[in-house]
């Protein structure tokens, strides 16, 4: 069988390590080519990472430029980077604030709100519960609280939806109320829901097992290149609009929860996701992003986190030589 870089009309890995971006390379020796390498706490000192930390606030908010209600979105925002690109993780003082923040926002009932306002938010609650657990807050109790959140808000079908799209009231309406709108179970999942959820699932080394997410990442896989349900991104477009760090659900972040999650390659629809890549992929041996380019290197470096994102993907699912 070939290796999962043998899967590729053309190889990514070189063009990688081409750019020069210091933290996408420290990635691409670490998990792609298994290299030995400086501990990660080397990129803490970055002068991008230092640039995000010296905007935190003395409770561990990471300010929204323009002010306003949006600091607890903008703190999530910037935790994306200083995790994912740059390998953060609690030992990190920075990292303690910004958890101790986002704890802050967690409800009795175990889900994080502010960003929706009073509405429940099942799919920021699990990017914000995502990030906690990479930067090292698996055992904590809150994130335990926060998954069984999750178990009892699913849909009778297995998966999750956003409460008010089920209940058919719009956004603006809801935030009116000071009490969240409840789900009606009866209706179906939506894939962009479920998938964004399942990511905190996939993060964590108990909860990925868990049969209940197993069910919904079933239930997922399945409306692979597909409308939703529901208005919010229901284009199938949607499906093949990346961004690194991961935010909006699209078949790479389900494919990167699939293989987290331990589904084997000759799973029908996984094979189906992977096959879209192979061939999807441009003889720069990058793919689209969807999103506006240009020809600028942070348009080139946004490509190129992809590729790594891909190629994470590809060599949890083939086996090596």
């Amino acid at each position: 069988m070939k290796n999962w870089r043998e899967q590729f009309r053309f190889d990514p890995v070189p063009a990688i390590l081409a750019l020069g971006d210091v933290p996408l390379v420290y990635f691409a020796r670490r998990d792609l080519l298994d290299d030995q390498t400086d501990p990660v706490d080397s990129l803490w000192r970055l002068r991008e990472a230092e640039r995000i930390i010296g905007k935190q606030l003395d409770n561990g908010v990471l300010k929204y430029p323009g002010g306003g209600k949006k600091h607890l979105l903008e703190t999530f925002r910037m935790l994306r980077v200083l995790v994912e690109k740059y390998g953060f993780d609690k030992r990190h003082p920075a990292i303690e604030k910004a958890a101790s923040y986002l704890f802050s926002r967690q409800t009795g009932e175990g889900d994080f709100r502010g960003i929706t306002g009073t509405e429940y938010a099942p799919h920021y609650s699990a990017w914000i519960m995502e990030l906690l657990i990479k930067a090292g807050y698996a055992s904590d109790p809150r994130i335990k609280q926060g998954f069984d959140w999750f178990l009892a808000m699913r849909q009778d079908d297995g998966g999750w939806a956003w409460p008010i799209r089920t209940a058919g009231i719009s956004y603006s309406d809801a935030i009116k109320d000071p009490n969240p709108v409840q789900p009606d179970r009866t209706k179906p999942f939506s894939h962009v829901l479920t998938g964004g959820v399942l990511r905190s699932f996939a993060a964590h080394p108990h909860y990925r097992k868990a049969e209940e997410a197993r069910a919904a990442a079933r239930l997922l896989k399945s409306r692979f290149f597909m409308p939703d349900k529901y208005a919010d991104r229901r284009a199938a477009q949607y499906w093949p609009k990346f961004q690194y760090p991961f935010w909006w659900p699209n078949v790479l972040t389900a494919l990167d929860s699939l293989s987290r999650m331990g589904f084997p390659t000759e799973d029908e629809d996984v094979q189906k996701g992977l096959d879209w890549f192979i061939a999807h992929q441009e003889e720069s041996s990058s793919w689209k992003t969807s999103y506006k380019e240009t020809n600028s290197a942070k348009s080139q470096s946004a490509r190129l986190w992809i590729c790594l994102a891909v190629c994470r993907v590809f060599k949890r699912f083939v086996p090596s030589d």
